[in-house]
């Protein structure tokens, strides 16, 4: 059973509990299966439940920026096991990293529906350089970094004479993987390669094994992207094993391969014929042995087997068509249940999301119209999709695509390193493909799946899913010192006429959590706890980025000679584009917001303008607010609010909030001017909040929701946050008139169209339309996205756009 923290709202327990019972109802639970293999396959099963697979991808309008201009994106949120969409967080978190992994923008972006939108403006004060833009969820920040999406943009500053470097002293460099995980003594292995130069892509190589007596035993050479494999069998004793690498221009590199081990199990994978695997196993102990395979993709069970090792030997064969597209894991236990060797396996998807873009001319002139028919297809189960296309220029600064979606969700995600030219393992066929498919599944070694942690007791996770919004999270702790303050109810609460309040009690580790419902923009957060209760802890609100980062090899950047021309042409383009159309780049569209406060609707309200206005706030209550009786006792004023359902008097002070904030100190607000305020609402009777109750609530609201200069007590934090981005507008001029068609304002846009928002039903297509501006050139259109069935898929096509005559 899954144990949940005890401090967990009775919505997310009802929530993960709900899903718990959904996935064992689900048809891809092998519930035949669950006591297979000693208990292997239970604890595999007990784990997906546990820990739903969530995976983001960003499509990213374009692969190189100017500082200055904006970057856009579109959130996917998939279940990483079938690539669905997912609702299960409702914000991702975006950085952009620079070298340093030091985070120079980030941004929260609200999921609805499992998409989400965003952009940043690239500050004028970014150095040059290539940088890592990331994405992940709360729920993610369980799991490591390695499970964030990555992707690597070019940032160019043409402000500056010069960027930031990001090269290193390292030329070229060679790693070795044995398959299966482990070099055996006298166990004949396969190992395979990878060679790569200074910017991590693949090169050309060949080379030879030397023992320690300088004897050759081995002799490979690269196949495809660096990659290639050798066999060898590891002597007894204490040989150990060095590669010699030959590059070009007579360039050696020389790498110790892994140290054999003495005892131990080697396993191979080799393919059978067109629809079968050979899985090998061989031990250096010749006695009677039973080892456990399991083979799965993304914690979906695929396949069990018992092997029966028979003089150190023993072999199973795999039809293909048992493994589920995708990267598969086909993990050997020993026969105390322990994983021993692992090899991972690439099965093509058989379906993917057909995405059909056609143009309506061959080409088009400057401030032309372009229409484009956007249509998917999916013949065996069709379904509506969501899709995002961009369209920029291409030229000697940015002349490819970014990750396709398709590509990441079925292959790179599951990888942990870098692959190049994903699209090769999807579309090329033949024997030179499968095993150049084989040499990168081969040099991934162990993949991101971690079995200890499923074969581990189950604890509680410390990062929760995000369902209603942005989880703010603060540390209580005694003042003057780092210990945290147990069981204290804490208050958050922005101050704005839309009155939001939560609250929270500190846990063991004085962690309090507090969730805000259309929280948007930056905003001052006011933290607090009842001084009845605690008038001395110090409240700290901790950042919700991770500060985990994963091993991300940067490509190499620095301004050459060459590219001068282009540096100055964006440049031109860039400032043209800031002074002629630079105040439409912070429009944003209108949010529908609930006006409601979070009590709901109050039982009484009164617009004071429409009453005599007094000067003094208890004059007001006194003369025409008959829901709120004014006492005063020997430490000052009390409120006491008519319940009139019991049709008694509350005999201890309600809630009172201004502007959303909470008022502890009655005499204070007493004091205010009743001129600053321009609505009371009363609500009677006792109020449940969480682990809070009311004595009523009497909730006063200013004109501009801005407290009006009301001093809160010394000891309340309030700090600026940031919540979920708010929706910019992409703005493009259109030149459907004559008048607009010969306006003398330049339009030198590089990005002439971003949409976020497409949705196609079926085979029904959708009309795009669009201009272009004067800069004529070639201009890639790329369209990626998702169906409802979890088929994603991606397409890109060349507009030509001549000069005018």
């Amino acid at each position: 059973m899954t144990l949940l923290p005890h401090w967990l709202p009775f919505s997310h327990r009802h929530w993960l509990g709900l899903f718990a019972g959904l996935w064992l109802m689900s048809p891809g639970v092998a519930l035949g299966q669950v006591d297979s293999l000693g208990g292997l396959t239970r604890k595999l099963a007990q784990y997906k439940q546990r820990t739903p697979h969530e995976k983001l991808f960003l499509h990213l309008d374009r692969p190189v920026y100017l500082c200055g201009e904006t970057m856009w994106f579109k959130v996917y949120a998939v279940d990483g096991t079938h690539s669905r969409p997912i609702s299960l967080s409702s914000v991702a978190y975006v950085e952009v990293l620079d070298a340093a992994n030091q985070p120079v923008l980030q941004g929260k972006v609200a999921l609805q529906n499992a998409t989400g939108q965003g952009s940043f403006v690239l500050p004028t004060s970014l150095a040059a350089g290539s940088y890592t833009v990331r994405a992940y969820t709360s729920w993610m920040k369980n799991f490591g970094p390695e499970a964030y999406f990555h992707s690597t943009v070019t940032i160019i500053n043409t402000f500056a004479a010069s960027g930031a470097s990001t090269r290193d002293s390292a030329t070229h460099d060679a790693r070795f993987f044995p398959e299966g995980g482990n070099l055996v003594r006298g166990l004949r292995s396969r190992v395979a390669f990878k060679v790569t130069d200074k910017t991590g892509r693949g090169v050309a190589a060949e080379g030879k094994v030397l023992n320690q007596s300088g004897a050759v035993v081995a002799t490979f050479k690269t196949l495809r992207q660096g990659m290639g494999t050798f066999s060898f069998t590891p002597a007894a004793g204490s040989d150990t094993y060095t590669a010699t690498v030959m590059l070009g221009n007579n360039h050696v590199v020389s790498r110790a391969l892994p140290r054999p081990y003495e005892q131990g199990y080697v396993l191979r994978l080799d393919n059978a014929g067109p629809d079968q695997l050979t899985l090998s196993v061989e031990a250096t102990s010749t006695r009677p042995e039973t080892l456990y395979l399991l083979g799965h993709s993304r914690q979906k069970i695929a396949l069990t087997a018992p092997l029966q090792l028979a003089n150190g030997r023993a072999s199973f064969v795999i039809n293909k068509s048992q493994l589920l597209d995708g990267v598969s894991h086909l993990t050997l236990f020993n026969a105390e249940r322990k994983p021993v060797c692992e090899r991972l396996y690439f099965r093509a998807p058989q379906r993917r999301l057909a995405i059909t873009a056609r143009a309506d001319k061959p080409q088009y002139g400057t401030r032309d119209k372009v229409s484009l028919q956007v249509a998917t297809a999916d013949q065996q189960a069709p379904a509506p999709a969501n899709l995002s296309m961009a369209v920029y220029r291409l030229d000697s600064l940015a002349t490819a695509a970014g990750p396709a979606i398709d590509r990441y969700l079925w292959l790179t995600a599951d990888l942990q390193g870098p692959v190049e030219h994903p699209e090769y393992y999807f579309t090329a066929t033949g024997p030179e493909a499968a095993e150049a498919t084989d040499h990168l599944m081969l040099t991934q070694g162990w993949s991101r799946f971690k079995w200890e942690d499923v074969l581990a007791v189950p604890k509680p996770f410390e990062f929760l899913p995000e369902l209603y919004g942005p989880v703010i999270q603060a540390r209580l702790t005694q003042a003057g010192t780092e210990q945290p303050r147990q069981g204290v109810v804490a208050y958050l609460s922005a101050p704005s006429r839309l009155v939001q309040l939560s609250t929270s009690q500190s846990n063991a580790q004085g962690l309090v959590r507090f969730e805000l419902n259309h929280f948007m923009g930056p905003n001052d957060v006011v933290v607090q706890t009842d001084p009845a209760q605690d008038s001395t802890c110090t409240i700290t609100l901790l950042s919700p980025f991770s500060d985990r980062y994963a091993s991300v090899q940067l490509p190499p950047f620095g301004l050459t000679g060459r590219f001068q021309p282009d540096y100055l042409k964006r440049h031109l383009q860039a400032q043209v584009q800031n002074v002629f159309s630079g105040k439409y780049r912070n429009l944003y569209a209108s949010e529908r917001v609930d006006s409601l406060p979070f009590f709901g609707k109050p039982n009484e309200t009164y617009l004071l303008d429409k009453y005599t206005r007094f000067k003094v706030l208890e004059e007001v209550l006194r003369e025409y607010v008959p829901g709120v009786v004014v006492r005063i006792r020997k430490d000052g004023f009390h409120l006491l609010v008519a319940d009139k359902l019991n049709r008694t008097l509350l005999q201890d002070n309600p809630m009172v909030l201004l502007d959303g904030v909470p008022v502890f100190n009655i005499n204070k607000m007493m004091a205010m001017n009743p001129l600053k305020i321009q609505k009371l609402d009363v609500l009677d009777g006792r109020y449940f909040h969480g682990t809070a109750v009311y004595n009523g609530i009497v909730s006063f609201t200013t004109y501009k929701g801005d407290l009006e200069g009301f001093p809160l007590d010394p000891r309340v934090l309030v700090q600026e946050y940031e919540g979920v981005q708010r929706h910019r507008e992409f703005y493009a001029p259109r030149y459907d008139t004559p008048e607009a068609a010969k306006s003398r304002l330049p339009d030198l846009r590089n990005l002439l169209y971003w949409n976020p928002a497409i949705t196609t039903s079926g085979a029904q297509s959708q009309t795009l339309e669009f201009y272009t501006g004067d800069q004529a050139g070639r201009y890639l259109v790329v369209v990626q996205g998702l169906s409802a069935t979890g088929l994603a898929g991606s397409s890109s096509f060349v507009l030509d756009v001549k000069p005018a005559l």
